[in-house]
């Protein structure tokens, strides 16, 4: 058997993890939850996952999750091309970001991501 720890919920994965990382991730959840109060928090491949429409499938979810010098910020490809040249700063690839622990979060950046990426989200619902 791994040692990799199947989380029940989301609350225990924030627990497991170091102080400054479950403090990043929180901040990361209130900055999501600003955006769309009406995502729905869920596990999803073990890490917390916001669904930004009702039943939202893994595409229609924003991922975080926390990491041993950062925390990662999973918007979806199209969000990340489009807030591209607001992102040079940091490490990231087609779909994720990374937060380094020792800087602050872009707390106003993420909440038009994820506000962006509902916006797309509901427009194709209809």
């Amino acid at each position: 058997m791994s040692g990799k720890v199947e989380f029940k919920n989301v609350e225990e994965y924030f627990d497991a993890q170091p102080k400054k990382v479950q403090k990043m991730l929180l901040e990361l959840k209130e900055c999501i939850l600003k955006a769309e109060p009406n995502a729905t928090e869920l596990l999803n491949y073990n890490i917390p996952a916001y669904a930004l429409v009702k039943d939202g499938k893994r595409e229609q979810q924003i991922m975080i999750a926390g990491y041993k010098n950062h925390v990662g910020f999973y918007p979806h490809p199209t969000t990340m091309q489009k807030f591209d040249a607001e992102l040079s700063e940091y490490k990231r690839a087609k779909g994720s970001l990374q937060f380094p622990l020792d800087k602050t979060l872009p707390k106003q950046l993420i909440i038009r991501m994820v506000k962006y990426r509902t916006g797309l989200l509901k427009d194709s619902a209809h």
